[in-house]
């Protein structure tokens, strides 16, 4: 991911449901353009920050070895703007999950007041799309540590997750390149 609109995880039960929160300030560019003399978060980018949210816990759920794409807004409702000050906290729950892909439904709430629910369809992409990881393991770990995942992430069992071993691997062999380690 090359913007992050999520700032971390506050909670996140493997293949069930994740709490993020984002924190929107007015040093953010978006704010500039997008209504001149009233800085809101544009609801395109409130839509990115719910689907970063559910997209990792649909991941997460193989060891981020599916690859997961956003592949549909099924449904997108929006009940108030969200202003600078404002922290956004993003409610994922996954609904269904299939071979070829899952259905999560999001919510956005600041405080207890309902920002946006919104319902995504996510896709596992198949054979037809070249192979590989979407993202740089190492630099996706380093991510997803910022975001503190494996802080608060449990499993199905009530016990932390870990990282997947390959990115492990990764985040090691980048080390040893650069004479870190």
């Amino acid at each position: 991911m090359r913007w992050y609109w999520i700032d971390r995880f506050l909670e996140f039960e493997r293949g069930k449901r994740a709490v993020a929160i984002k924190a929107v300030t007015m040093s953010e560019e978006q704010h500039d353009s997008y209504l001149p003399g009233y800085p809101v978060l544009p609801s395109s980018l409130m839509i990115e920050g719910m689907a970063q949210t559910a997209g990792i816990l649909v991941g997460e759920m193989s060891g981020f070895e599916e690859r997961v794409v956003l592949a549909k807004i099924n449904k997108a409702v929006f009940h108030a703007p969200t202003e600078c000050g404002d922290t956004l906290r993003y409610n994922a729950v996954l609904q269904d999950v299939q071979k070829d892909g899952a259905i999560a439904s999001v919510t956005a709430h600041v405080g207890d007041e309902l920002r946006a629910e919104v319902d995504m369809m996510f896709a596992f992409l198949d054979d037809r799309f070249p192979k590989g990881p979407l993202f740089d393991p190492e630099d996706f770990l380093v991510m997803l540590r910022s975001f503190h995942l494996y802080d608060v992430g449990i499993d199905e069992h009530g016990q932390p997750i870990k990282p997947p071993e390959s990115y492990l691997q990764a985040e090691s062999a980048a080390y040893k390149a650069a004479g870190l380690i």
